[in-house]
Parts: C-alpha cells; structure tokens; sequence
C-alpha cells in the first residue's frame, strides 16, 4: 500500500534525468550555510505542528490497514453474491489507495485522509454506497458514517478510531485489481465513466507530482513550509479563489525542478523569486500535456474558448489535464503575487541571516489592512441545516468577489479564507450562523467631490443565486438566511469574536495607518477561527430589533432588506454574467465610513480584456448625486408598475413597484454615527445614511412573492422577499 513515510533528512543526490519542460535554473549543489538553514527551518515549523509524531502515523497505517482488509471482505462478498467462479474470488482482490496531503507525506497533526476504493468491473457505485456503507456501519470503530452520492465526485465520510477519512470509489473495467496497480497508467482510464475518473484523478495527480521532483524529501519539507506560510497568510483556499493543496504543491515542485539540487531553505526562498515575477496567465506545467486519444476533455486555451480567460492557471500533471486554480479571480491573484513579493523581501533578509524564519510565518493583520469591508453572515435554526448552508453559501463567495471587482468604483476585494460565528442575538431563538469579511479598495476620486458607490446589485445577484441553488437542489428551508453589511474598520470589533481581534502593539508597525486608539484592536490571525464563542450584537441596535440588526438575519430567505432603485434596476447587466452567483444580503445599521483602503493594501492587478466586455456602463452604476449614500429597507409588494422601468429583470429583483413604498431616510444620524463623524480622517470619507432599525420592513409589509424566473415556489409555501440596498457615498 503507498503509505509514505516521514523523513526530513536533507539528501542532495545528483538528478540522473531532466525534470520539468524548461531546463533547471541552477544546478549548484547546497553550502553548509544552506544546511544550516535548512535545520532552522524545520526548527521553525514545530511549534506549529506541520509533523506528526511517528506513534501516530504508525497509528494511521494500522487504520488504513484494516480499512483496506474491510475493502476486500466486502468486495469478495459481493463476488460471491453474483455468482463468480470461486477460483476467481479468492484473487478478485481491491485496495485502498491514498491521496492528497497524506499522500505526498505532509500532513499535519489531527489532518483527515483522503481514499480510494478500487474494486474490479463486476462492482458497481451502487453496491458502493450500500452494501459497503452498510458493512461500515456494522464496524465498532467507525464513528460519523455518512455518505455524499450526488456530490461532484461521490464520497463517503467516516471517522475510523478517531481519524477522518473521506472515501471515493472508482471501478476499474479489469476482471482483477492486483496488488501492484499503477494509478497513473492512462490505459485504465477506457471505458470508464467521468465519476470513476474525477475518482481517480487525485490519486494520478498526486502521483505524477511525487514521480516529477528530484529529491522528495526536499520537496516535502519545502512543501510543510509553503503551505504553513500560505495558510498563516490566508490564501490557502481552493473554493474562496485563492490556491488549494494540490496547487501549492505543483508550485513548490516546479520549483524543485527548476533547482534540483537546491536543500529546503533554498527551495523556499527561490519558491517566492520564482513566483512573484511569474507572468501570469502563462500557464505552470510540471510536464508536457499529452493527448491519449480518450476524447476527455482537458485544458488547452487553443481550442477551449473558456480556458483563454483563465488568470492564474496551474495544470495537473495527469491526463485528463485540467487546471486547478479556475476559481481564481482578479483581487484573489493581486493579494497573493503581493504576498509573493513580500515573502521575497522576507527570505531575502533570512538567507542573508538578517532575520529568523519565524518572522515568515508571522501572521498579518487583515483587519487593520483594509478602511471598508462587507460582512457576510450565513445562519440556519438547526445545526445540521447550517453546515449545509454554509458549505453552500461558502462555495459561492467567490462569485460575490466577482461581482464586486466589475464594480467600476472597486480596485479589489479581498476574501478572508477564515470564517467567524456569527453574533448572538437578544432573541430566544436558538440559531447558528457563520461570518465570512470582505476587505474592499475603493478607487481614488480624481476631480470629483463626491462619488455614489451603489453595491445593490453586485450582492443582490450573488444572493438570488445562492437561493435559487438551494431551492433547485431541494436543501432550502425555511429559515436558511443570507445577510450582508458594509462596515468600517472600526466597527469590526463589534461583529467578530473577541478572541480574535486583539491588541497587537509590536505589530502596528504593519499598519496603514499610524497608532490607533485603543478600541481600535488588531487581529491575532495565529488563533485557528474555527471557534465556537458567541459575539455580542452591537450596541447601538436596540434589542427590540433583533431582526433587523448589523448582521440580523432578515424575515426571509433571500436574506435581503430594501428595494433597489431605479439607478439600481438601470445595473441589471451586472453581477449576472455568471449563472452560479447569488448573494446574501440584508442591511445593517452602517455608520459614517472612511474612504479608500490604506496605501499598504495590495497592488490590484489589472483586469483582463474580457472583464470590460462584462461590467456595466459607468453611466449606469452612478446612483442619483443630489442625495447621500443610504442602507435603504423596503419589502416586495405587488401594485401597477410605474412607467419608464426597465423590460428586463434580473431573476430575484425588486418589482418596479417596490419602488414607490421605499420608506424614506432619516434626516439625523445615530449617536453613533455622529460620533464617528466627528473624527476627521485626510482621507475619503464614506457618508451613509440609514432607516431606523425599528422602521426597517414592518412585518406586515412583508408579502410572498416567487420572483425566482427559472425556479418557481412551491405555493404551499410562500417565502416573503426582501431586497437590500447598500449604497455608499464617497466624498473628500
């Protein structure tokens, strides 16, 4: 079975082969200062538990060894069962095959496995998800048994003496599976169908990836560095647009190729040279793409349209070729080459013994990097229908960064891969919720006083799709909300765990700004986020307004408070261009809001062609310049609708006569807001406006409504709509 085995010594055999498609940059083999750094390197690494101890691996080869004997018991039962020759039952065979982190040997402490059941032609994925889960079901030590059979790649889940495991299945057109099968043959692929090979594919690539490095001790320590920094960083994630582990670990093997003889410390530092002046969209390849004549579909932008407007593309090393960073997005590239380029300025200063390697894994502070950020809360009555929410809502964030970077006022808009529970409130409904936060670079005014930022649109399409998703895919209930709030820096400490954000004197220094006062806190993002302590809801909302509060979930599902205008409706081409967006929404009491994010935030990268083609007329996303920005609540109501609207409708908008019951907008800011107000800041200032929460959508006006064109309701079951307006005003 390939179970690896972990070993960190710090080899430098001589390459016997070419690696890569390009010829290596250096071959200069590694000095004792290398080797030096190398054993800091992984002195460094410890404390955070990037190596298991060898009691537990030893542990996790036992697990799997007795999941792989359950595999074959289960696969001669099922021989048995159709009547195969008892000759060909007892060598029928079957077997586990690993992946992933586990597989490529850098797995951490308490890290989940990825499987694959192999089984010969004569079992079939139904057998799979019954018989076999039946038999798991049976076994003492499985614990959390769950199976996943519409997923994009079918699964079951378990956890086996206490180590998760994630199973797919994969059958294989051969009468026998034996014991020394290579994955990586392309011959096994015929005959087979497209979920056995999106089954097996992890496996291939992994593979490929091991069978393509020089020295893989080397690549595997360079590898735990990597991807430790990436996720101290938060950029380690696949479904948020930024890279995923297989990603990171095709960048650190053409690194590996491209220095052959290089140790750790070298290889981490030329990780960062290599890749901040990488010139995207070239792709990255590890191997030339091969065509078995299969008819799969692969990667290649000469004959698929789609793959030309790819921005970030790293190719998998096994047939069928496919690039694994297709979620990444303008703002998700820009944060990470200027993470690249600072993890340059840092190993520049270690290998020159001016710095540690711990001031490389050092964790920066997101909350203090950005002026303005959107809030997303994700909630759901019951657990079970929040971790099904969430994975949902989760996997189309990226299509709201979308959204939100064809924006014409908005430079960038960066995700952070961590999430936060949501704020408790003072209801007696018991209810469980998530929060993602979204640092936003406004663009700097030239010329003009002032500059209307209208963000209706761009969340309102993300969250009609999330919803009609969930209704589509039968998973919506009821009480399932989206909403979202734009908020400043300063009201972050309001809405985000206060484990989390911290003060942080000896990091300040990383600040755009100068010294902040004292409420002003830092984030500790070395604290894991996946914390279950509750957050106080802000002060200045009453509690008699629960529903209607900064990150309150709205009275219905499309989550969303507030009517959009008709400069709104005018936006309609925007954020609908990709069918998957939908976009939670519902407006929170904002106060007044500073201007553009610091000069410290990343450089943003400029759009490709395609981006024009797709973004709105500038003429059509400038809300009316006579009144301020306003978080504007409004239900959908039903009556004639007023002439001179717009034919089309995005799928989930405002009926045009919503428009004539927006309520109005209080003359007088909060409390609060007039405090805020009264703190100069040189740079731009955000005005926004807001309804009283107690004012915002009486329950009564809330109606039933079915505005979802390509998903109708079930009317037996209305879902009241709700619409949100979050417009922004930005002046000097």
């Amino acid at each position: 079975m390939p179970f690896p085995t972990i070993n960190q010594s710090q080899g430098v055999p001589q390459p016997t082969k070419h690696y890569g498609i390009t010829s290596p940059i250096s071959l200069a083999l590694p000095k004792e200062a290398d080797l030096a750094l190398t054993q800091k390197l992984t002195e460094a690494l410890q404390p955070f538990g990037v190596f298991e101890e060898e009691l537990e691996l030893q542990r996790r080869i036992l697990v799997l060894g007795k999941l792989n004997t359950l595999v074959k018991e289960w696969i001669r039962e099922i021989s048995e069962t159709k009547n195969l020759p008892v000759s060909l039952i007892e060598t029928v065979g079957g077997k586990i095959f690993t992946f992933g982190s586990y597989r490529l040997g850098v797995h951490t402490k308490g890290a989940d496995i990825d499987a694959l059941c192999v089984a010969p032609r004569h079992v079939e994925r139904t057998d799979f998800f019954s018989s076999f889960y039946e038999k798991l079901k049976e076994h003492e030590e499985v614990k959390d048994l769950r199976a996943v059979e519409e997923a994009f790649v079918p699964v079951i889940k378990l956890s086996f003496d206490g180590i998760e495991i994630d199973i797919l299945f994969a059958r294989l057109a051969l009468q026998t599976i034996p014991e020394n099968l290579d994955l990586r043959d392309d011959s096994l692929l015929k005959n087979l169908d497209i979920r056995c090979i999106r089954s097996l594919n992890g496996c291939r690539v992994t593979d490929e990836i091991l069978h393509l490095v020089p020295n893989i001790d080397n690549f595997r320590l360079t590898l735990r560095a990597i991807k430790l920094w990436a996720k101290r960083h938060n950029i380690y994630s696949n479904i948020l647009g930024f890279l995923g582990g297989v990603s990171w670990a095709m960048l650190v093997a053409r690194t590996c190729q491209l220095y052959p003889n290089a140790v750790a410390a070298t290889l981490v530092h030329k990780f960062f040279l290599v890749f901040s002046k990488w010139e995207w969209p070239n792709p990255v390849l590890l191997k030339q793409p091969e065509d078995c004549n299969l008819n799969l579909p692969v990667w290649d932008p000469r004959v698929t349209p789609s793959d030309r407007y790819h921005l970030m593309p790293i190719i998998t090393p096994a047939y069928p070729q496919q690039n694994s960073t297709y979620n990444v997005s303008i703002s998700t590239r820009a944060v990470m080459v200027d993470e690249f380029k600072q993890g340059l300025a840092i190993t520049d200063e270690i290998m020159q013994n001016k710095a540690e390697w711990s001031k490389l894994f050092e964790a920066p502070n997101f909350f203090q990097k950005y002026k303005h950020y959107i809030v997303l809360l994700a909630s759901a009555p019951t657990e079970k229908q929040h971790l099904e929410w969430v994975g949902l809502v989760e996997s189309k964030i990226r299509i709201l960064v979308g959204n939100l970077e064809k924006n014409e006022f908005i430079t960038l808009a960066h995700v952070n891969a961590h999430s936060f529970p949501g704020p408790k409130e003072g209801n007696d409904k018991e209810e469980f919720s998530t929060m993602w936060v979204i640092g936003i670079v406004f663009k700097k005014m030239e010329g003009s006083e002032n500059l209307n930022v209208d963000l209706t649109v761009d969340i309102q399409s993300f969250t009609d799709t999330v919803y009609r998703q969930a209704i589509s895919s039968k998973m919506f209930e009821q009480e399932m909300k989206i909403t979202a709030k734009h908020v400043k820096r300063r009201q972050l400490q309001m809405l985000l765990p206060g484990n989390v954000i911290q003060a942080r004197p000896s990091r300040r220094k990383h600040s755009t700004e100068g010294p902040r006062p004292m409420n002003d806190s830092s984030l500790d993002l070395s604290l894991d986020s996946d914390n279950s302590l509750s957050v106080p809801s802000p002060p200045t909302v009453p509690a008699t307004a629960n529903r209607n509060c900064p990150l309150a979930v709205s009275a219905g599902p499309l989550g969303v408070t507030g009517p959009m205008t008709t400069a709104s409706d005018k936006m309609d081409t925007s954020g609908s261009a990709s069918p998957d967006s939908a976009a939670p929404s519902a407006p929170k009491p904002t106060q007044p809001h500073k201007g553009s994010s610091s000069d410290n935030s990343p450089p943003p990268m400029g759009p490709p062609a395609v981006k024009k083609a797709i973004s709105p007329p500038p003429e059509d996303k400038k809300p009316q310049t006579e009144e301020p920005a306003q978080v504007a609540t409004s239900p959908s109501s039903s009556s004639p609708p007023p002439s001179g609207v717009p034919a089309v409708k995005r799928p989930g908008s405002p009926l045009p006569e919503d428009q004539s019951k927006k309520p109005k907008v209080e003359e007088g800011s909060t409390g609060v807001e007039e405090e805020m107000a009264s703190q100069g800041d040189e740079a731009m200032e955000t005005d926004i406006k807001e309804l009283d929460p107690e004012q915002k959508v009486p329950s009564s006006q809330c109606v039933p409504t079915t505005d979802l064109s390509d998903v109708p309701l079930p009317p037996a079951n209305p879902i009241p709509v709700l619409k949100n307006s979050i417009k922004l005003r930005l002046s000097r």
